[in-house]
């Protein structure tokens, strides 16, 4: 038997899926379904925050540039989602993780992207690290 709490882990997993799908296919009437009204979107790095369900639609809707989101990887538990996404703009890449959490009917209330920049790792630990 399924309990409530797998059943909100499998609803908020399934959701976020189609949050994805929904953005990269441009289609904001089923990007908007997987939100709850008071959705909160935050970017630590920027120190931007949006609120609410038509505000968060409006602000994908109007990024500017050709994007493409790929998922990587999710991982998934009672009332929060983890994705690992693969972006290009253009020819540019980048990759993303994305925190989410969820309400009891499986739709997203929060989200807090992270967007890592490539960088240089310091000297002095090439003897305990391999590079890709």
């Amino acid at each position: 038997m399924t309990s409530s709490t797998d059943l909100r882990k499998t609803d908020l997993r399934e959701t976020v899926e189609s949050y994805w799908a929904s953005a990269e296919a441009r289609d904001w009437t089923a990007f908007a379904e997987t939100l709850a009204d008071g959705v909160v979107y935050t970017l630590p790095q920027t120190r931007e925050r949006v609120r609410g369900r038509e505000t968060y639609v409006r602000f994908n809707q109007e990024y500017p540039g050709d994007w493409h989101v790929r998922i990587e990887r999710i991982v998934a538990e009672p009332g929060q989602v983890v994705t690992w996404t693969h972006f290009t703009v253009g020819l540019e890449e980048m990759y993303a993780i994305s925190f989410f959490t969820g309400d009891t009917e499986g739709r997203v209330t929060s989200v807090t992207d992270f967007w890592p920049e490539p960088y240089e790792p310091p000297a002095g630990r090439e003897h305990l690290v391999e590079r890709y």
